[in-house]
């Protein structure tokens, strides 16, 4: 406590037996005299009982001064908390002392009485004491309220502990999430490093793979273009050499033709020669008779007879020679030049095999084989496409020996159960837009195998015995010599129709026999042949594989040409009454009374390998 201003801050009630407590005074000395006198006056009159240290005369205190401190200024009493929490450090009985020291006011050098007769009466006798003797209610008063502040004050110090505990606390609490916080960034820095290297080095490794794939793409590339370049190389060398081969075939086939034409010259003048010899000896004769038959009239006579009996026959032979075949004269033609460039290849081939030693019998066997490997897929006969073209670019086999086995083995492969005809029709125009002259050679094997390719027909009245006309319609004869049966020679003769067929209806690229072969074939059918069981399965194989792409083309026309056949063919085979005719006659009018050429034939379409359908026009 200071000699200066007192500041008392005490926690309690507002009111004290309804007297009001200002908890923050500020008041002057004569401010406080005056509540002490009014507190007095009220406690007094409100007892009844006379109290022993009641006052009968109130404090009159002015004008005291103390330590040159002048009466008007306010006295203030100050407590601060620092100094009490000072004090409470110590013991209890010594804290509760001085605690009442504190809130008490000390005025040990000051004297104040009632009955005081001091001589200096004009310095003290207006200066009121500042506490005198109290009663019992005022004392208990005081005694309560400094109880109270005790109390306030221990809470205040037990919240404020506890406060301070709780501060700590989190304190601690900050300090180790601080910690914690620290350790878990610096964790993160660690494996945000560790990870940006891992990254980096994925990348690295990443970079380097794109790198070394497309290097090796690059290498693939350069390798395919060297592959191609080659390949073209050799294509062309193959184009050249075959053009050089197609050059000398030409120059041979023209000097064969001139001595050709000079033997036939030869043997022309020889005939002429041979008949001017004959027609003297023939005149000579005559006249030779004319001077014997003056002498013997009767015989010359009879001799006469004689011989017009005998030449009669001799008239009538070219005549029977002439129905025996039933064809128009353009297909017989057609087929003639085809038979003699086949003829002229076989011949070809043989020379290249007497004069050469190398073995040309792989390519052969390739070449069957490919065309045996044949399917109805699109990547089958692309493959096997390409793979006979790789053979026929190949130089080490001359084209001959190549054209020739691909002819025998399409022609051939004919014979074989569930022949894809349509696919194999495709592969074979393919390759012939390649090869032009190979299709001429696949038709004069075909009509070697069947004439009704041509279409033509031999009539059975021109040969002496059926095993012959059997052999001249294209019946086989098995080992033992025995001709083979009506039914399998028509299977067979169904078969290569139907590859014929498919042949002249193959439109999607540039076809050296395409329809406008097959209309021609249908023409010369329906016009040159006869009705009979042979070409009715001919016809109706025909009509199966090529009808749906000559309708596409020829629209009407087609369909009057069918009303021919029904009309006149028809109407031929059902007059024949041969009950073995019925299935082919139903099946004919049926394609044509049900317009079956409006329908797709099956197989047309290449199907691929995920069964999608790729047509084939």
């Amino acid at each position: 406590m200071t000699m200066g201003g007192v500041k008392l801050e005490l926690r309690c009630p507002k009111k004290v037996y309804s007297v009001a407590i200002d908890p923050n005074p500020d008041w002057t000395f004569e401010d406080l005299v005056s509540e002490l006198n009014a507190l007095e006056i009220k406690i007094n009159s409100g007892s009844k009982v006379p109290l022993p240290f009641a006052k009968d005369k109130s404090r009159d205190i002015s004008n005291w001064k103390s330590n040159g401190r002048n009466s008007s200024s306010p006295f203030v009493m100050r407590v601060f908390e620092d100094d009490m929490d000072d004090i409470d450090a110590e013991d209890e009985e010594v804290h509760d002392q001085k605690s009442m020291v504190a809130k008490r006011f000390n005025f040990d050098e000051l004297y104040l009485s009632d009955s005081d007769d001091s001589g200096d009466e004009s310095s003290f006798g207006a200066e009121p004491y500042l506490m005198e003797k109290v009663d019992l209610v005022e004392s208990g008063l005081l005694e309560l309220s400094r109880e109270h502040q005790f109390k306030v004050k221990e809470e205040i110090r037990n919240q404020i502990s506890a406060l301070e505990t709780d501060l700590k606390s989190e304190t601690d609490k900050s300090i180790s999430a601080l910690v914690r916080v620290e350790k878990y960034r610096k964790e993160r820095s660690e494996m945000d490093r560790k990870l940006d290297t891992q990254y980096q080095r994925k990348i690295a490794e990443a970079l380097d793979n794109h790198l070394t794939v497309v290097q090796r793409d690059l290498e693939v590339r350069s390798q395919i273009e060297e592959r191609k370049i080659r390949i073209d190389a050799a294509y062309e060398d193959a184009k050249r050499k075959e053009a050089e081969e197609k050059l000398r075939q030409e120059r041979a086939k023209a000097e064969a033709e001139a001595k050709r034409v000079e033997e036939a010259k030869r043997a022309e003048e020889a005939k002429r020669a041979a008949l001017e010899a004959q027609r003297r000896a023939a005149n000579e004769a005559a006249a030779k008779k004319a001077s014997e038959a003056s002498k013997r009239p009767d015989t010359d006579a009879n001799l006469g007879t004689s011989n017009a009996q005998s030449g009669g026959p001799q008239v009538n032979k070219p005549a029977a020679g002439a129905n025996k075949i039933r064809a128009a004269e353009s297909a017989l033609n057609l087929e003639q030049r085809r038979l003699q460039k086949l003829k002229q290849l076989d011949e070809e081939v043989q020379a290249l095999r007497s004069s050469s030693n190398e073995n040309f019998g792989k390519y052969e066997r390739q070449i069957a084989k490919l065309i045996q490997q044949i399917t109805g897929t699109t990547e089958n006969v692309r493959q096997k496409e390409y793979d006979l073209l790789k053979i026929f670019c190949d130089a080490r086999c001359p084209q001959s020996i190549k054209t020739a086995a691909l002819a025998k083995k399409v022609v051939s492969n004919c014979k074989r159960p569930g022949n894809p005809a349509f696919a194999q029709a495709f592969v074979i125009v393919r390759i012939t837009s390649k090869v032009p002259h190979a299709m001429d050679l696949i038709l004069a094997e075909l009509h070697k195998a069947c004439i009704y390719t041509v279409p033509k027909h031999y009539s059975r009245s021109a040969f002496g015995s059926n095993e012959a006309y059997y052999k001249a319609l294209g019946f086989q004869e098995d080992d033992e010599g025995k001709i083979e049966s009506v039914d399998s020679y028509l299977t067979r003769l169904e078969s290569y129709m139907k590859l014929y067929g498919a042949l002249v209806q193959q439109t999607e690229i540039d076809n050296v026999h395409g329809l406008k072969e097959g209309w021609a074939w249908l023409a010369r059918f329906v016009n040159a042949l006869p009705a009979n069981r042979y070409t009715a399965v001919a016809l109706a194989a025909f009509l199966r594989m090529a009808g749906y792409s000559l309708f596409r083309k020829y629209r009407n026309q087609f369909v009057k040409l069918l009303n021919m056949v029904a009309d006149n063919f028809l109407n031929a085979l059902k007059e024949q009454g041969d009950s073995q005719l019925s299935p082919v006659i139903v099946e004919i009018d049926s394609y044509i009374k049900d317009r079956e050429f409006l329908r797709e034939p099956e197989g047309r379409q290449l199907k691929s390998n995920l069964q999608s359908d790729l047509s084939v026009p």
